[in-house]
């Protein structure tokens, strides 16, 4: 499904149709179904679905009058005034541009489909014909009520409430929803938008008003979602995006951006220090933070990205119990509390368990929803997917469901592809015990990598063993009696690193015994020329391991990139926002440049380069390893059973 053509929608032409929206508001005719009607027969007296089916008053045809019931919520809601209340003055101004958009784009339907032919031409059509119309009459009255509720949501959803939990409680669904004609489509809609709106016990107050007419084009969304995959001739819809001019509005197919505007969700607050071992990780993470909120908002773009320091994608691997989510949650406390510091809007955003779904194209859809709000460019987002090798495993394996696939299909999509968008404000986290179980084109994309070890010193074990028993040794000082060797204060090791050069066991050699083959042959012949070394050696591991590609050379090149950008900002900055975060990008950038010449001084390009390229291979050949060793574990272990059962099985 790929959006190749961008189409303006012109406010001039919006213009001219904006006396056909307000004729709709102000009087439309409509006729319940049956159905509708008999929808809660056997409801007591008080609801509201007995009032919606008993709307008509026992006539066959109602008119409603969505303005003049506006004009009976201002009497109600602003007894004493001439005015009307803001907020349903709002909403009914978002109503009439909802459904003047929603006009335009059922015209843009009409000639995109070839329905307007069809018209011109009714009289004379065949039963093939009819058909044909009928069906393309149903998709433009979808798409037109889709395309009105998704301005309005797009108008007022800014100003409805956070919690919408008690409306959504008083709202009792769409009795109907008619497609037969857009006329019947508005007509139907607004009849029971204009019930509810008349229902004394939905709107006791002016925001009332905003938090309703969210909550049911929402509820009409979702009710058009449903019946989507019923619709026909649907390719003039999801092959293009209408861009409303002089706006950020756009309508996309039938993506809703709106089903993902995220809510930050709550997590657990932990500071680095509390987290044992894992100096790798811990800098990598105050980097990650501190890339992340130099982005800029009015530009929308970060000065990292220029400099080639910041990372879309980015991998925390190690074996289990080390510290995954601690470091997640940390991840997020540092940057919810610099982000709180500096006014700025700071979105986590895990990606849900719940993902994979057992319908056909569930997975998919729920994927698109959970990656579209990091397209937000309005906040800084971190996406983190926790045991990312159940929704990211690789599609070859046996077994491997249709919805990891459908998964890993949006994942790459929206990564690097034709929906690639990034800012520089967000970034998603793969975290994973087992990074050699992750689809090879899911770890290609992945920018920024490092160990997740736990704790490895002793330092480290007494540490651990301190933020464990302090707790008790506060109440009880002499029952665990918490004194420490002489020469180390507690948590002393687990501050955090000045740069990765003091982390890195700098190995001038690669560990992995394939990949130091590889080296040593290629060396022998370019030892001089250290660009054509690289090439060959390059070439040598495509032989070793035919899945290493070009992206793992730019990998290899983010990772220095990222190196030369590993420098501290200034602590006098965070205490003093004027000083670098609220200035403009220009002047960000130029501050970055001179910090990373000054931090250039003291290192050695060729010395960083190989120090990349060699753990960079070194990690890919462990992970190919390891896959191979646990598929050989496996084995041995099943024959060993076998075997066993066997003796069993004779005695």
């Amino acid at each position: 499904m790929e959006h190749n053509s961008t189409f303006p929608i012109k406010q001039n032409e919006l213009d001219m149709l904006r006396d056909e929206a307000t004729s709709y508001i102000k009087s439309v005719q409509w006729e319940q179904s049956q159905r509708a009607k008999n929808k809660d027969k056997d409801a007591k007296d008080e609801s509201i679905l007995l009032y919606l089916s008993r709307a008509n008053n026992g006539s066959n045809v109602s008119l409603t009058s969505v303005s003049k019931t506006i004009l009976a919520l201002k009497k109600r809601l602003l007894p004493e005034s001439v005015a009307i209340p803001i907020h349903l003055n709002h909403t009914l101004y978002a109503v009439q541009e909802g459904i003047t958009l929603g006009i335009w784009i059922k015209d843009s339907f009409y000639d995109a489909s070839g329905l307007s032919t069809l018209i011109d031409n009714r009289s004379a059509l065949d039963s093939d014909g009819k058909r044909e119309y009928e069906s393309k009459m149903h998709t433009a009255t979808a798409y037109m009520l889709f395309a009105t509720a998704y301005k309005i949501l797009y108008d007022l959803k800014p100003h409805a409430s956070d919690d919408l939990s008690v409306m959504k409680q008083k709202f009792a669904g769409i009795p109907e929803v008619s497609l037969l004609s857009p006329l019947k489509g508005i007509a139907c809609q607004l009849f029971y938008y204009d019930k509810y709106l008349s229902h004394p016990d939905i709107i006791k107050s002016d925001k009332d008003v905003i938090d309703f007419t969210v909550v049911y084009f929402e509820a009409l969304i979702d009710e058009i979602q449903l019946r989507k995959s019923n619709l026909e001739y649907t390719e003039t819809i999801i092959d293009r995006t209408y861009k409303l001019e002089k706006s950020d509005f756009a309508v996309s197919g039938w993506e809703n951006v709106f089903q993902g505007t995220a809510k930050s969700v709550e997590f657990n607050k932990i500071e680095f220090e509390q987290i044992v071992g894992n100096r790798d990780a811990k800098h990598f993470a105050r980097r990650l933070t501190e890339r992340m909120l130099s982005y800029d908002f009015e530009e929308k773009k970060n000065p990292f990205q220029e400099l080639g320091g910041f990372m879309p994608v980015f991998m925390g691997y190690g074996i289990p119990g080390t510290g995954k989510s601690m470091l997640i949650a940390a991840i997020a406390t540092r940057l919810k509390m610099h982000c709180d510091n500096l006014d700025i809007p700071f979105l986590f955003h895990p990606m849900p368990d719940t993902l994979i779904s057992t319908f056909q194209g569930g997975s998919a859809e729920k994927m698109v929803e959970w990656m579209k709000p990091l397209q937000d460019p309005t906040k800084l987002i971190f996406a983190p997917i926790d045991d990312a090798e159940n929704n990211l495993q690789e599609r070859t394996a046996q077994g491997v469901s249709a919805g990891v696939k459908e998964v890993i299909g949006v994942f790459l999509r929206y990564t690097e592809g034709a929906y690639a968008v990034n800012y520089g404000n967000s970034s998603v986290g793969l975290f994973t015990n087992l990074p050699e179980m992750l689809d090879k084109a899911v770890i290609s994309r992945v920018q920024g990598r490092f160990k997740i070890d736990g704790a490895r010193t002793e330092h480290d074990f007494l540490d651990q063993d301190h933020l464990w028993w302090r707790k008790l040794d506060t109440t009880m000082p002499d029952f665990v009696n918490m004194q420490g060797p002489e020469n180390y204060s507690y948590l002393q090791d687990q501050g955090l690193a000045k740069s990765m050069g003091e982390i890195l066991n700098v190995s001038n050699k690669p560990t992995e015994q394939r990949v130091l083959d590889a080296y040593g042959k290629v060396e022998k012949h370019f030892k001089t020329n250290h660009h054509l070394f690289y090439a060959n050696l390059y070439m040598e591991i495509q032989k070793i391991f035919p899945f290493f590609s070009s992206r793992d050379v730019r990998n290899i090149q983010s990772a220095v990139s990222l190196r030369l950008t590993d420098f501290d900002l200034e602590e006098d900055w965070f205490d003093n926002p004027e000083i670098y975060f609220k200035k403009d990008y220009d002047t960000k950038f130029n501050m970055l440049q001179e910090l990373m010449r000054a931090n250039m001084k003291g290192l050695d390009f060729s010395e960083i380069r190989r120090q990349e390229v060699v753990r960079y291979l070194d990690n890919v050949a462990t992970i190919a390893d390891t896959d191979f060793k646990r598929k050989v574990d496996a084995r041995v272990n099943q024959m060993n059973i076998d075997l066993k059962a066997r003796e069993t099985f004779g005695k």
